[in-house]
Order: structure tokens, then sequence, then C-alpha cells
């Protein structure tokens, strides 16, 4: 995983496997880099992720509750068709951007 902030857009480029042994690692960076850097938008690319599960969902999940308390917004882009539908079915699509 790595991480940029620019122009006040994090962007975190996910790789390999979203699952509930990855998810929290993750989750705590991120969290970190958003309390550290005070974006206005997080954008999460899953272009380069092989797999994800529910944690995945619980990952956008809440890093939308910590940026929206911040006044932020949260951008998903690079989903799988697969990821892209269960995103969607999970009722994000209301929340969040997904490009």
């Amino acid at each position: 995983m790595k991480m940029q902030c620019k122009n006040k857009i994090l962007t975190v480029f996910l790789d390999g496997e979203i699952d509930h042994h990855s998810a929290p690692s993750v989750r705590n960076a991120v969290d970190e880099a958003i309390l550290s850097d005070s974006p206005e938008k997080l954008e999460l690319d899953f272009s380069a992720v092989t797999f994800m599960d529910s944690s995945g969902i619980g990952l956008i999940m809440g890093r939308y509750k910590l940026m929206n308390g911040r006044g932020g917004i949260v951008r998903v882009i690079g989903l799988k068709k697969r990821d892209r539908r269960i995103v969607e079915m999970s009722g994000l699509k209301k929340l969040i951007e997904i490009g």
C-alpha cells in the first residue's frame, strides 16, 4: 500500500487482498494519514486489489465516517466489476463517490 497527499487529496493505493487479516493494518495506516494530513478528500484506489471481502466494505465505511466527521469526502476508484457490485449493493453508493 502506498499513500500520497497532494492538494488536500489523500490517495491510498491499495494492493493485494483486503480481508479480515489485512484490513486492520490498512485501516490504522489510513486513519493516521487522515489525522496527520487533514485532507479534504480521501481517494481509495482499488486497482491493484486482488480480493476483497466484507472487510473492504467496513474499511470504506469507517473511512467515510472519519472523513465525514471532519467535513471531507471519500471517493473509491479502480474497483473490479465484482467488487463494484458489492459496494453498490451495500448502499455505500449513496454516501461516497465511485469512479
